[in-house]
């Protein structure tokens, strides 16, 4: 309530002869919240058409997560990852065909020779991970008198770096599950509603500065636009950092921690996109820190000299909050959240510096100008009371008598004194009693 208060009382600034009482307030904030509402549905809607464009774009970080870690595990065997996986497809079919059709299904290829020996690799090394431990799958593959130094070596290769031999652990990975009937139609909503959030940003952005800014000088409302573009870049910076940056980082850890343990790599494609947006939208609003801070210089609440004082509770408190809204419980992932809030802190201090100083230039602009302008209203004023006295002067000369009106009775030519009058009347008087 209060800082709703100091939204009010900021947009009374501007205009103070038209100051808005609090119900009028309140419809102003339900016209900017139903103005949200239909842009972030129209956007919502807009997304939604290209639902299966934004699969793919949020699966791209478990793709490359996938891809990384089985290039990894086959760098060692001169194997290309895709060959890898067409040769355990292969395999796969292979197996199950007697020999007159396994002869006829490898006419179907460029390079039979080839792809029999990619069979025949992969075959082995499958062999080889039924055995209890590495030391009995070496003795195995060592001991094996029909190998060629050349497949030998690869297979050696492939135990050691340890990729999957599962011909649908990609596709587990990458398509995931759906385990209820709705749950493939409520994710599309959903990841359309977090993508028309993205789109919509600067709108919406917009809006609120709308409503909490409507009564701004016009310095500064020339400068809201560049300062939503700066908001909307911040946030796109957040997102950009998460997608391509944090969240591989975070699922390759995931990922890697589950395979040393021996579990089974299958997420759920429902969980997968609510951890994605949620993780990538709060690396958006975090970096609009700057805005929220600027904004409360700008409300009063504070100013620079408070933080620095209070930078060490700041940089807890981001930490902190960094700590709650991450969905991760590792400090990796919370000093790449906390890092950048951090910086971002310290860049506000000096912006609040240079919006205070440039409040005191203006503040000692309006005041110089304010003197400037009193000043000159007093010279009006001696010029016009030293015109008036000059012309009374020149009306009645020094040495001259004036005129003066006859029928003026305060002007007594005679110099008559009213005390002798008066006395002169009684003896008037008393000289007719005694005659």
């Amino acid at each position: 309530m209060f800082f709703l208060n100091k939204i009010f009382q900021l947009r009374d600034q501007g205009n103070p002869s038209a100051e808005k009482p609090f119900l009028e307030h309140l419809e102003d904030l339900r016209v900017c919240i139903t103005r949200i509402v239909l842009t972030l549905l129209i956007a919502t809607i807009g997304c939604f058409i290209f639902r299966n464009e934004l699969m793919d774009i949020i699966r791209r970080p478990v793709t490359q997560v996938w891809e990384q870690g089985e290039q990894s595990a086959l760098k060692d065997t001169g194997i290309d990852l895709e060959k890898w996986e067409d040769a355990k497809k292969i395999a796969e079919v292979y197996n199950t065909l007697d020999e007159e059709d396994r002869e006829h299904y490898l006419r179907e290829f460029e390079d039979p020779d080839e792809i029999l020996a990619d069979v025949r690799t992969v075959n082995l090394f499958r062999a080889a991970l039924t055995l209890e431990d590495e030391v009995e799958q070496r003795d195995f593959i060592e001991s094996h008198s029909a190998l060629d130094e050349a497949l030998q070596k690869k297979v050696l290769a492939l135990i050691e770096g340890g990729p999957n031999p599962r011909s649908d652990a990609r596709g587990k990975l990458v398509l995931m599950q759906a385990l209820k009937p709705t749950e493939g139609f409520m994710l599309s909503i959903k990841l359309a509603f977090f993508a028309g959030i993205v789109i919509s940003f600067p709108f919406l952005l917009f809006f609120l500065l709308q409503f909490v800014l409507p009564g701004m000088h016009d310095t500064e409302r020339k400068a809201l636009w560049p300062a939503m573009a700066i908001g909307f870049g911040l946030f796109l910076c957040g997102v950009f950092f998460s997608y391509y940056i944090v969240l591989p980082e975070v699922l390759e850890f995931f990922h890697e921690y589950s395979s040393d343990m021996m579990i089974e790599n299958e997420w759920r494609i429902g969980y997968y996109i609510s951890f994605a947006t949620q993780f990538t939208l709060i690396f958006g609003l975090s970096f609009e820190l700057p805005v929220l801070v600027m904004t409360l210089v700008k409300l009063g609440v504070l100013n620079c000299e408070m933080m620095r004082r209070t930078r060490a509770y700041a940089v807890l408190a981001i930490f902190v909050i960094a700590a709650l809204i991450t969905p991760t419980p590792d400090a990796f992932t919370l000093c790449l959240l906390a890092g950048p809030m951090v910086i971002l802190y310290e860049i506000c201090i000096w912006l609040a510096l240079l919006l205070e100083r440039k409040t005191a230039r203006r503040e000692a602009e309006e005041e110089r100008e304010r003197l400037d302008r009193m000043l000159e209203i007093r010279k009006r004023k001696e010029e016009l009371g030293d015109a008036g006295g000059s012309e009374a002067g020149q009306d009645t000369p020094e040495g001259e008598e004036s005129e003066h009106d006859p029928y003026d009775q305060d002007h007594d030519p005679h110099h008559h004194d009213e005390y002798h009058d008066d006395h002169d009347t009684d003896a008037d008087h008393y000289h007719t009693d005694d005659e």
